[in-house]
């Protein structure tokens, strides 16, 4: 029944709680169309009362304007997902923060077609931003979205390590 992915959740958290556990690194997560899918997988994960700072489930265009200072303007943008992201890493104190805004779908959100999704990541006070479009229904772009921020999250623990 599940769709063919490389990792699966629970093994990606653990990868990413040795790095961050290894290389004393803070995370926090702000999730949108996910839930708190992400936040969970990384609570989950052994030793996350080290590192995980914590997540914002910022589901409704309002709170992401209000709690998260996202700008004027769509969300399912470059622009907000950047937001979300430094303003987190700021809000938790984390030293890499991930971020998702998209339309999951079955309609379009802010000019966006359904499954396209926003992701930044804020490390170190470094930030990224790119966009994907993931086919399928709504459980399906979110597991995408899932699988996506938890590989980012892998990446940016596993990048320290390797430059350190």
């Amino acid at each position: 029944m599940d769709e063919p992915v490389n990792e699966e959740p629970e093994q990606l958290a653990q990868e990413i709680s040795e790095g961050a556990s290894r290389d004393g690194r803070r995370i926090a997560v702000v999730e949108s169309l996910t839930g708190g899918l992400v936040s969970s997988d990384l609570a989950a994960a052994s030793g996350s009362s080290e590192w995980f700072r914590g997540g914002v489930v910022a589901y409704d265009r309002t709170t992401k304007h209000g709690v998260l200072k996202v700008p004027d303007g769509p969300v399912v943008a470059e622009p907000a997902v950047r937001a979300m992201a430094e303003n987190a890493a700021e809000m938790f104190g984390a030293d890499v923060v991930v971020a998702v805004s998209g339309a999951g779908g079955p309609d379009p959100q802010d000019d966006q077609p359904p499954g396209t999704v926003w992701f930044a990541v804020s490390d170190h006070g470094r930030t990224d931003a790119w966009v994907k479009q993931f086919p399928g229904d709504p459980p399906d772009v979110l597991k995408a979205t899932r699988i996506e921020a938890l590989h980012t999250l892998r990446e940016h623990t596993a990048a320290s390590h390797a430059q350190g």
